[in-house]
């Protein structure tokens, strides 16, 4: 793709303003939204999603399409998972259901920021040493493998990282919360919020999820605008997805080995497409590897879908045949 600096000009500044909608909705009435509203936001962003997706196809071929509708699903399949911590943050520190919108609204703009300069980065990497791929594609696969390990406890007991524990003892913290707000003034004193240690928790999180979808939108598609956008429109109806789920999430138990399965084919699909380019001069005497193929990105997007699909129908029978069973204990 040969974007011109006009469209990545357009296409900022509309998100951007779809953002600071959002936001300044959540500013003027902080609540807990409700499942029709929040049903009608998600669906607002994935009605955009599919309608950028098709704008791509009328104005840039099929193919580039293709890479920005697997590319998107990839990343919101990935987020999907990340609610799973999202959740246990939101448990750990005690915050009222009616401020957790702006919690989640400013952790997507600091995984937006953060994911931006990761791709920035990924973009240069990839310029100037296609030999990176064979890194992303077995930073994938390991962490297939221990995605997969952890089978159906993937929504892993949050640990409090550096960052949060010197923040615990080097800020001054109150005891409790002042609405939405970071700071709040006790016995003459300027405190910050717990809110303070809850937007820094979401934030790193972001940041260690991002080391994962990162490269494995990489393995779709390598235009950083497709890259860009498809992050975008992931993340944007994160927050609604959040409230809409609610226990459902629960219930997807089976999801981290569908991630698992998604993660180890982009990894391997990463690897086989540098074998094909390859020019190490260690392997092959720098030429490439005739046998290793290029994954179509048609098979890129059934694989995703089938086994998505897969995870989710299993999850959910599972979870219905299971809570039967505890149905029929209670009776007895």
């Amino acid at each position: 793709m040969n974007v011109s600096g006009l469209v990545w000009a357009v296409t900022l500044v509309a998100l951007t303003a779809v953002l600071l909608v959002d936001l300044l909705i959540i500013g003027r009435r902080p609540h807990e939204p409700s499942v029709r509203e929040s049903s009608l936001w998600v669906a607002l962003y994935v009605g955009l999603a599919l309608l950028f997706g098709a704008g791509l196809w009328l104005t840039a071929g099929g193919s580039v399409a293709g890479q920005f509708y697997t590319g998107w699903l990839t990343e919101y399949s990935l987020s999907v998972d990340n609610l799973f911590v999202f959740i246990i943050i939101m448990g750990r520190f005690a915050v009222p259901r009616a401020y957790q919108q702006k919690v989640l609204l400013i952790g997507i703009v600091l995984a937006l920021v953060m994911r931006g300069a990761f791709i920035a980065a990924g973009a240069a990497l990839i310029s100037q040493f296609g030999w990176v791929f064979y890194i992303f594609g077995a930073f994938l696969i390991y962490t297939a493998i221990n995605l997969a390990r952890q089978g159906e406890s993937a929504e892993e007991e949050f640990r409090e990282n550096v960052l949060i524990r010197w923040s615990r003892r080097a800020l001054p913290i109150s005891r409790g919360y002042d609405g939405a707000g970071l700071t709040v003034r006790e016995n003459g004193r300027r405190m910050f919020t717990p809110m303070l240690i809850v937007m820094i928790a979401i934030g790193t999180t972001d940041l260690i999820f991002a080391l994962d979808s990162i490269p494995a939108i990489f393995g779709i598609t390598h235009e950083p605008y497709l890259v860009f956008t498809a992050n975008v429109f992931a993340l944007m109806g994160l927050r609604q997805l959040y409230f809409l789920l609610g226990g459902l999430l629960d219930r997807l138990i089976f999801l981290s080995y569908g991630l698992a399965v998604v993660l180890g084919f982009i990894g391997i699909k990463l690897v086989l497409e540098a074998l094909a380019d390859n020019n190490l001069p260690f392997l092959n005497g720098g030429e490439p590897i005739g046998w290793a193929p290029h994954i179509p990105i048609w098979l890129s997007l059934l694989v995703i879908l089938v086994t998505l699909s897969i995870a989710t129908v299993a999850s959910l029978v599972r979870s219905s045949r299971d809570r039967r069973r505890e149905l029929a204990g209670v009776r007895r």
